[in-house]
């Protein structure tokens, strides 16, 4: 491979790399209250139940 190729590569993949870094870096966790992780817990149940009428 060429130098050319070499740096067009070492871009790219420095682009991907800082591109997850920076999502990383980012991300929140969710502070949920009580009250929303109880909803949650009941539509995922409802919607389990659903899954295995279906099935």
């Amino acid at each position: 491979m060429s130098t050319t190729n070499w740096i067009i590569l070492l871009a790219v993949l420095g682009f991907i790399i800082s591109g997850v870094y920076y999502l990383y870096k980012t991300a929140r966790k969710f502070n949920l209250t009580e009250e929303q992780k109880r909803r949650i817990a009941e539509r995922n149940k409802a919607l389990d139940e659903e899954e295995r009428k279906d099935q």
